[in-house]
Parts: structure tokens; C-alpha cells; sequence
């Protein structure tokens, strides 16, 4: 069926017939799509807002304590760049946090980008498929081919950046987090209390794990704000994705619940972190002999085998030859 309409395409508009009747198709659904865009409904918070700045600035009061929020250009599209289920747009939102970008607009930015990337992409393609048929004849799925390739590219390719943010923040919080036992433990140990010992293991940690700082930093400031802290130590372990994390929110909220020391969870939890530590570095050094095996299988043999054999193949060309 795709093979007819694509021959009919052909046989109508000519050789670009299927490239012009995708243009059409998506000036057809952006022209459908704009009215419903531009006839949203105003929010009710951004008109009790403006409202607001507009009494305020009527009546020459100066500026207000509370810093107000810069404008979201997306916000009037937000209706078409974030997911419209409760349960969609809480894990579109963990797993911005968990890649680290804990702006109120980071799943409407993301979709925002997802977008832009996959149209942007997909006009290069158009534009490089009819350059290549204006200077050379190429095939109908030749000319899909460099259209669709790039635009479904341009559409992943946040997905994969954001993939590898929560990657490499979560092997940050791991590498780091044996070493924040130790000086929680130290601080605890030293008199100072569960909050404090946080701030002081967020502070020490900015240099070398940002990410792990940045976890306990929130934790702090969510503390201080009245939130509830087995609430806040739960939602640190959602936000990490690591069961190690997990694991240590557990012990202290039931070292909380049932009175046991903290001190004492801390250096047997501690000490087990360290051994895991370690077996994952016992793990590395002995996957290594395998993963160089394929190398030196490429680049070392191969050149033994040529000084080798090669005299005596040359020598045994020469006699055949003479």
C-alpha cells in the first residue's frame, strides 16, 4: 500500500512528490494545532499574578521581599509540552532530579527540546535530501531515509543526554558516598547532631562529589523549612535511584524509630560500605584481563604472526618464482 501511494505521489507531483506531501501533512498539522495554541485558557495563578503586579505598580510600591520568578516564555505551552496525567508528569519530574536539573520548567524545557531538536532536524534532512536530487538522481526510500534518520535523532537525543546525567550522577554519589559515611560518622561521634553533621558532610563534599553535596545541601534546607525528616530522607533516596542510598535511609529511620544510636548505624553501615567499595575495584581489576583480551588479539598477534612468517613466505615466493 505505502509502495502505491508513493508511485501515485510520483506520477502526480513528480520525483519530490512524497517530500511535498510530508511538508503538507505537517503545515496541515501545525495550521490545526496553533488555534488550539493560542486560545488556551489563561492560568488562573498567572492572572491573579499580573493582576497583582499591575495594582503594585499602580500604586508606586517598591519592590517586594520575596524575589519574584522570572517569566516562562513555554508556560502558555505547557499544555502541549508536559505530560497531562498526574502519574506521567511525577516521573517525568524524578527523573529531571535525578539527572540533576531541579527547575519548576525542567519537563516542559525537555519536551521544549525534544521538539525543536526533531523539526530542526527533520528540515536539515528535507534540505540535504533535495540537494542531493538536484545534483543526482536518488530512490524514493533513499530520500525518506535522509529526511526521517535525522529528525528521529534530533528527537532522542535529549532523552539520551538526560540517560547519561543520571548516569554519571549516580556513579558520583557512589564513588563519594562511603567517603560521607566516614565524615558523618566523625561528626556524630565528635557531638554534633544528625542535621549538623549533614551540613558539614554537604560543605566538605563540594569539592570532590557536587552531586552528593548538592543532596545533602537539599536535605538541610528542606529540614529547616519543617519538613518532616524520615519525609525528607525518603524522597533523597528516590531522587538518587541507588539502593545503596536506599539502604541507608532505612537504617536511620528505624535507628529514629526504635532509639538506637545513630553512631553506632553509622560505623557498621559505614564499614559495609567500604567493603563494598572495595569488591567493585576487585570487580574492575578482574574484568580487565578479558577486555584486553580482544586487543591484543587485533594489535598484537597479528604483527607477531607478519615477522614470523612473513621471511619464510617471501623466501618460499622467491624459489617458486625462480
Amino acid at each position: 500500500m505505502l509502495n502505491g501511494i508513493n508511485q501515485m505521489l510520483i506520477d502526480t507531483l513528480g520525483p519530490l512528490g512524497p517530500v511535498m506531501a510530508l511538508g503538507l501533512l505537517g503545515l496541515l498539522m501545525m495550521g490545526l494545532t496553533l488555534p488550539t495554541m493560542l486560545k488556551r485558557r489563561p492560568n488562573a495563578f498567572a492572572k491573579l499574578k499580573s493582576q497583582r503586579t499591575e495594582k503594585s505598580a499602580a500604586s508606586g510600591a517598591g519592590p517586594t521581599l520575596r524575589r519574584g520568578e522570572k517569566s516562562d516564555k513555554l508556560e502558555r505551552f505547557a499544555q502541549f509540552l508536559e505530560p497531562q496525567n498526574q502519574e506521567e508528569m511525577s516521573a517525568a519530574k524524578m527523573r529531571m532530579l535525578q539527572a540533576g536539573y531541579r527547575a519548576k520548567n525542567s519537563v516542559r524545557m525537555f519536551h521544549a527540546s525534544q521538539f525543536i531538536l526533531g523539526i530542526g532536524a527533520l528540515v536539515l534532512g528535507t534540505l540535504y535530501a533535495l540537494v542531493r536530487s538536484a545534483t543526482g538522481e536518488i530512490s524514493s526510500q533513499q530520500m525518506m531515509l535522509f529526511i526521517l534518520i535525522p529528525g528521529v535523532a534530533g528527537y532522542y537525543l535529549p532523552r539520551y543526554w538526560v540517560n547519561k546525567r543520571i548516569k554519571q550522577r549516580q556513579t558520583e554519589i557512589v564513588q563519594g558516598f562511603p567517603d560521607a559515611l566516614d565524615m558523618m560518622l566523625v561528626c556524630v561521634e565528635a557531638g554534633q547532631s544528625l542535621d549538623q553533621s549533614i551540613i558539614r558532610v554537604g560543605k566538605e563534599s563540594r569539592a570532590g562529589y557536587p552531586a552528593l553535596a548538592d543532596e545533602f545541601d537539599l536535605i538541610a534546607q528542606e529540614i529547616k523549612a519543617g519538613k518532616d525528616r524520615k519525609d525528607v530522607l525518603r524522597d533523597m533516596a528516590e531522587r538518587c535511584g541507588i539502593p545503596d542510598v536506599a539502604s541507608f535511609v532505612t537504617t536511620l529511620i528505624q535507628s529514629a524509630t526504635f532509639g538506637t544510636s545513630i553512631a553506632e548505624a553509622l560505623r557498621v553501615y559505614s564499614a559495609e560500605m567500604r567493603d563494598k567499595r572495595v569488591m567493585r575495584a576487585e570487580e574492575k581489576a578482574n574484568v580487565l584481563p578479558t577486555k584486553l583480551t580482544l586487543g591484543t588479539m587485533l594489535f598484537t598477534l597479528p604483527p607477531l604472526l607478519i615477522i614470523l612468517i612473513g621471511p619464510s613466505v617471501y623466501g618460499i615466493t622467491l624459489m617458486m618464482g625462480s
